[in-house]
């Protein structure tokens, strides 16, 4: 039999039109941890180190592919058209497998739960065999096709509605992810007949067939949580809840701290250090890493961006794409930060947006402080300089520069450098009139009552 350090070849079948999801985006896209369901499948799947990736699409096949181009660029795609079954879905991809020497694995682009550890298993278990199915022991075996095992040979799959009573009997169900070499795999694919009562060509009849021919087929067991399929609103909402309740069990035990984990949402790429501190009602998008030691306070947004070690951001922070973080740093209350870097050691604590800039080390920007970056036609950058001092309320015009310990005197409009070292000031002279606020507010009164009446 075949070694595991063979060549894989993943086929992810996602071609199901979803019409239980009742929605105009094809299933697989639907977002799950921020993530399309199908990414999800292709991460567990990519742990394995597949040397080609194949994905089946079918429904909505132009927006999956455009999707899959972002998620996946490796990725080949073939389409099923029309779909008749699970085995005429997998064997689109003979073409593309064609001058492939090794396994081949079959997953589910609504079957997210899949662990790299339990497709790891099934690698092994092909060491031994020539066909592996994936089963499980459901609480409720319902509807769920059978695996007929003799010792640990699997003999045969049958549905639900040809068992006879003590198939019925059976636990051990099906999940219907498979492996086997890719050749042996594609001919017995050419051999499933459509004598059904759907007319359509299953994936469960390759093992009998396989055992036709003097093949060895086998099943290994995983647990229930992790054949979890997606196919309505409802179950994508319960299968959010098993995401969240998954990743925040694998971050507390890996030495992240959470006050309420309940009430914190991550994507499926999020990343966090150890020692890291996540307050109540912290929400993460996709493509954020958030290092060691950093503590992220309550009710604060994050998104593609990445935050250093002893940064503290927030309360009520949004952190936007190509936000930058350095050791250190602090990012206050009502801040929000894009496409800008924050040095090590640099405030910006209060009531202020910066974005398309540069904060240097140790910088102070004070409350109410705004880059001007939009013309309403192009972005333009500011760069702040180390030390330097931004004044409340300052609105900064780029494209302008600011130096090392130059400061900006509250209230100011900068519209063109500050050398370092320097003071900028650049707001209107005060003038006061006595007694004239009185008089205004007289007069006011008086034009008020004279429409009253009218």
């Amino acid at each position: 039999m075949q070694a595991t350090h063979r060549p894989l070849a993943l086929i992810v079948l996602a071609a199901g039109a979803g019409t239980r999801m009742n929605s105009d985006l094809p299933k697989p896209l639907h977002p799950l941890g921020n993530a399309p369901i199908v990414a999800h499948t292709i991460a567990a799947g990519g742990a394995l180190e597949p040397a080609r990736l194949i994905v089946v699409t079918g429904h909505g096949a132009e927006q999956v592919e455009q999707a899959l181009a972002e998620i996946a660029p490796e990725a080949v795609t073939v389409r099923q058209s029309p779909q008749l079954g699970t085995g005429h879905a997998v064997l689109q991809a003979a073409e593309a497998l064609a001058d492939f020497d090794g396994d081949a694995m079959v997953l589910y682009g609504d079957s997210p739960f899949f662990t790299p550890e339990t497709l790891q298993a099934m690698r092994i278990a092909r060491s031994a065999h020539d066909v592996v199915m994936l089963g499980f022991h459901p609480a409720d075996p319902g509807r769920y096709g059978r695996l007929v095992m003799q010792d640990d040979k699997l003999q045969r799959i049958v549905e639900y509605k040809d068992a006879t009573e003590a198939e019925r009997a059976i636990t051990f169900c099906n999940s219907g992810v498979l492996c086997a070499d890719a050749a042996t795999l594609m001919g017995l694919l050419s051999k499933v007949t459509n004598d059904n009562a759907a007319g359509e060509y299953y994936l469960t009849d390759i093992p009998e067939l396989g055992i036709a021919e003097g093949l060895s087929a086998t099943a290994i067991a995983c647990d229930e949580a992790e054949t979890i399929g997606i196919n309505s609103r409802a179950e994508l909402a319960r299968a959010e809840a098993q995401f969240q309740s998954q990743r925040r069990a694998e971050l507390i035990e890996a030495g992240v701290t959470m006050q309420a984990p309940d009430t914190v949402h991550f994507a499926l790429d999020t990343h966090i250090g150890r020692d890291a501190v996540i307050e109540p009602y912290v929400v993460f998008g996709p493509d954020v890493t958030v290092e060691s030691g950093a503590q992220i306070r309550a009710f604060s947004h994050l998104e593609g961006c990445h935050v250093s070690s002893g940064a503290v951001v927030g309360p009520y922070a949004r952190l936007r794409p190509g936000a930058e973080i350095g050791n250190d740093a602090k990012i206050g209350n009502f801040v929000e930060v894009k496409a800008a870097e924050i040095a090590e050691g640099a405030k910006v604590n209060h009531l202020s947006y910066i974005g398309d800039a540069t904060v240097g080390a140790r910088a102070n920007v004070g409350a109410g402080t705004v880059t001007c970056n939009y013309d309403g036609v192009m972005k333009h950058r500011t760069e702040i300089g180390a030390d330097a001092f931004i004044g409340s309320d300052t609105m900064l015009v780029a494209p302008v520069k600011v130096g090392d310990r130059a400061m900006t005197a509250s209230g100011s409009t900068i519209t063109e450098d500050v050398p370092e070292a320097a003071l900028a000031i650049s707001r209107a002279k005060q003038v006061t009139k006595p007694g004239l606020a009185v008089k205004l507010r007289d007069r006011l009164k008086a034009i008020k009552a004279a429409k009253t009446k009218d």
